[in-house]
């Protein structure tokens, strides 16, 4: 491949700058005095015995030392360039792993008396050059010196100055490797120790005309550390992390800036204009590639230069065709926005003289990590100014197709996994999402079903080649620009949704940037669509807003992109991104943007899916007891599948106060309002599913008879700091938890009370009427079970919390909280007591209940 070529602007990868011996190195003698002030002299004595590599940047190193020195040409002095910073290789608990972006930024040089200094410019703020306040536009803005370095010599004839780059690259100033401990963290939690200069070193230094590469071991030292991080860390006292740097040339190429809209979702530079008496003062650039057509007249034009996937060396024989359909998959969506093979893909030879750390390329990567933070990452850097993406890389993990259960240590916790935000280093921000860890349990259950109703082998392959698929383009379509898209499940009545060949053609949803359940029919003789394999109708739309070519005429394009933006409400083109979406208990209102949900009828999927799991789990037994295995995958599989059942429950508790979003703009005639509240038959409907499916005495009958045989697989000393029993009802409570975070969070009690003055006419007083109801009427006059008699407790328990005096509840949520105290009060006073365990916790209830009323 050709060196980087204007379409890549300048930036600085933090740890990327070492002795590559590229072309055109070699030695630079110089006298053994040689004055500082001097310039050839000197340069020649800073450099004695060094080696150069020239481009962008020339950075010398010395052989014997491994010293570096950098040379700044009085050319690129108040210039801007881009600098870019990736993990080479990394520890997952310390904040790093290989292949993770941590962002790019403009960066200009500039000279001051004796010195160089790397500055970091604040480009949030857009001021109109017309405009007289453009004179004030670094008025309290403060840029950031990163770095101020000495000059040690100065060519005046050469116009070069040169100074020492150690302190530069082999320091944090250019980025913040170490994380900062983030509040409330523990004392004893793992954490990187300090940076040890004498251990730290240069891997390589690569430089070329258009960018200069620099990738440094960052070695932190810890003489007592507290934690040993897990076993990827060979030792807790000297932790390693490889961190590369890198400057890019900044672009001059005509790259037109596209902004973002609120009824589509792309990643966005953020850009406030301080020159604009609007009252949205947004000129937010989309992060898209630069693709133009080679025909411009042409309605369909391959592109000028294409976006070239390599699938990296380590990628697994047999995914390579599946990965590579994937990709190609998003041509079709190009097609509408004007490109023919706008997206290729090429496999990386062995014989390959570059590496994927290589910005030059952008790359599909595999790996197979202790413990890995995602299945799949998609992140991309881009010019600040533009939003021009520059260079992408997927890093995908081999876990996904691993029978190994990740993420999910702990029997009592393991029902959270796929609702809960990931926590530690990683983010949900659609750059470093959770899809892949929601993927490799979505396909557990699916075979686990698979299965259990006996379909073929040729099955479960079309439902793997599906998954892997799925996992590509998702996260292709993250390097493309676009966000999550939680909202585009919401496209196929359940009718609709099985029927395999209507969903091959429109999608199984809107946009494969959803995180999709895996769609199984009820029916095991209906083949349905397992995952999405092609962008579907919302995807299309939005590369055709985001790519397709611009005219000319600044008012008419304007009109043009308003005309592809007016079409957002129609069918298939719902949006809602990760901060609409509402996956965290209370987050969010409206309930179609929502992770794991299916069709047009989320409550009626997600019951359908747990009365397939009850079914399933009776088949257990017989599909996963082998001769000679453990029980192990028997145990992994009852996580995943209970997992499911939290995953539904969450669905369907999400219509209870929920408040349907509508972004169209006025002129659209869009038939909704912007805020349309559920109504009270979905509402009550949703409670109705939840009483039956999570509250009620017999939602977790079905796998009893599994209890004896969820083992664990013994690996010498190791059970996670707890005995090995299964833990039923910890993980029966916690699901049943999950469901009262929502239903119960202050903020959807508030709101149901609020909307009631625009539409809701599900009162809060019928809401926790009907959920009391569910959580004692049907065994108030015989035995109460151990399952409800932990929710029972819990419930009361959290009736009591509402009513405290510094609760976060508003008043009416606390003075029904207070009704339904007193009414189950008085249903206790009444309960048949006919054994010992139900006599006990009706005497516990009403203990409880005593103490909040007389306190």
């Amino acid at each position: 491949m050709e060196p980087l070529q204007l379409r890549i602007p300048l930036i600085l990868l933090s740890g990327f700058l070492i002795f590559s011996g590229c072309a055109g190195a070699g030695n630079v003698t110089a006298p053994a005095s040689a004055d500082k002030s001097g310039g050839d002299e000197a340069y020649e004595k800073a450099l004695k015995d060094s080696r150069s590599n020239e481009g962008l940047f020339t950075i010398y190193q010395d052989t014997l030392t491994g010293k570096t020195h950098i040379e700044i040409k009085e050319s690129q002095l108040d210039r801007e360039y881009i600098y870019f910073s990736q993990t080479a290789d990394g520890i997952v608990s310390a904040g790093h792993f290989r292949g993770q972006f941590d962002g790019n930024k403009v960066v200009t040089i500039r000279k001051h008396h004796d010195r160089i200094e790397f500055v970091t410019i604040n480009t949030s703020f857009y001021f109109d050059e017309t405009n007289p306040l453009s004179r004030a536009s670094e008025a309290n803005i403060s840029p950031s010196v990163m770095v101020s370095q000495e000059i040690i010599a100065h060519k005046e004839d050469d116009g070069v100055y040169l100074i020492s780059s150690d302190e530069i690259f082999l320091s944090e100033d250019l980025n913040q490797i170490k994380p900062s401990p983030s509040p409330g963290t523990s004392p004893t939690a793992f954490s990187l120790g300090n940076l040890d200069s004498d251990r730290t070193r240069y891997i390589d230094i690569s430089s070329y005309p258009k960018n200069t590469e620099v990738l440094v071991e960052y070695v932190y030292k810890n003489p007592s550390p507290l934690s040993g991080g897990g076993s990827e860390v060979t030792d807790p006292r000297f932790v390693s992390i490889q961190f590369q740097h890198t400057f890019l040339e900044m672009p001059d190429n005509g790259f037109e800036l596209r902004y973002e809209d609120a009824r589509v979702g792309y990643f966005t530079q953020s850009v406030e204009d301080m020159t604009s008496i609007s009252p949205t003062p947004y000129r937010d650039p989309i992060h898209r590639w630069n693709l133009q057509k080679k025909n411009p007249a042409a309605a369909l034009s391959e592109p000028v230069e294409p976006i070239v996937w390599w699938i990296e060396n380590t990628t697994p024989e047999e995914f390579r065709q599946p990965i590579t359909d994937g990709v190609l998959a998003w041509n079709e969506a190009f097609e509408q926005a004007g490109f023919k093979n706008a997206v290729q893909v090429k496999v990386q030879p062995d014989t390959a003289d570059w590496d994927s750390n290589d910005i030059r390329y952008n790359v599909l990567r595999w790996t197979s990590s202790p413990q890995p933070p995602f299945s799949g990452y998609g992140p991309s850097f881009v010019n600040p100014r533009t939003g021009q993406i520059l260079g992408a890389n997927i890093m995908l993990e081999f876990n996904f197709f691993r029978r190994h259960l990740m993420g999910t240590q702990l029997f009592e916790t393991a029902a959270l996994g796929m609702h809960e935000k990931h926590t530690g280093q990683t983010r949900e921000d659609g750059t470093l999402c959770n899809f892949g860890l929601g993927m490799q349990q979505n396909l557990m259950a699916g075979l686990s079903v698979a299965r259990g109703v006996g379909l073929e082998q040729a099955e479960e392959n079309r439902m793997i080649n599906e998954a892997l698929k799925m996992l590509a383009i998702h996260e292709v379509g993250h390097t493309l620009g676009l966000n999550h898209n939680m909202k585009a499940s919401y496209l196929h009545a359940p009718k609709d949704v099985y029927n395999r060949e209507k969903t091959k053609e429109e999608g199984l949803t809107g946009s494969v940037m959803d995180y999709g359940v895996v769609n199984l029919s009820p029916d095991p003789d209906i083949e349905s669509q397992y995952f999405d394999v092609k962008p579907g109708i919302y995807d299309r739309w939005a590369i055709e807003y985001g790519y397709s070519p611009a005219v000319s005429d600044e008012a008419e394009e304007e009109q043009r992109l308003n005309a592809i933006l007016s079409r957002s409400n129609q069918r298939g083109h719902d949006f809602g991104n990760d901060a609409d979406d509402m996956r965290s208990p209370g987050k969010a209102i409206d309930p179609r943007v929502m992770t794991y949900d299916m069709s047009t009828d989320p409550i009626t999927y997600s019951t359908e899916r747990i009365e397939l799991l009850y079914k399933t789990a009776d088949s257990l037994l017989e599909n996963y007891v082998k001769d000679d295995e453990s029980y192990h995958e028997l145990r992994d599989v009852y996580l995943v599948l209970s997992s499911q059942h939290n995953s539904m429950a969450a669905v369907i508790s999400r219509y209870i106060g929920g408040v349907y979003v509508d972004r169209s703009l006025p002129g659209q005639g869009s038939s909704t309002k912007p805020f349309t509240t559920v109504s009270k038959q979905d509402q009550k409907r949703a409670l109705k599913a939840l009483n039956e499916y999570v509250f009620a005495p017999d939602a977790f009958d079905k796998p009893a008879n599994l209890y004896n045989y969820l083992q664990m697989q013994r690996r010498g000393f190791e059970f996670y700091g707890t005995t090995e029993d299964p833990k039923i009802h910890d993980r029966i409570l916690n699901i049943q938890k999950n469901t009262l975070n929502h239903i119960l969070h202050p903020v959807v009690m508030k709101r149901m009370s609020d909307t009631k003055l625009y539409g809701n006419e599900y009162p809060v007083a019928e809401f926790m009427q009907d959920l009391t109801d569910g959580i004692f009427v049907s065994d108030l006059n015989g035995y109460v079970n151990s399952f409800r008699q932990n929710l029972q407790l819990e419930y009361v328990d959290r009736l009591i919390a509402i009513i405290e005096e510094d609760s976060n509840y508003d008043y009416l949520s606390k003075s029904l909280a207070l009704h339904s105290l007193t009414e189950i009060q008085g249903m206790l006073g009444n309960r048949v007591k006919n054994d010992v365990e139900t006599i006990a916790h009706s005497r516990h209830l009403l203990l409880n209940i005593k103490k909040a009323l007389d306190s």
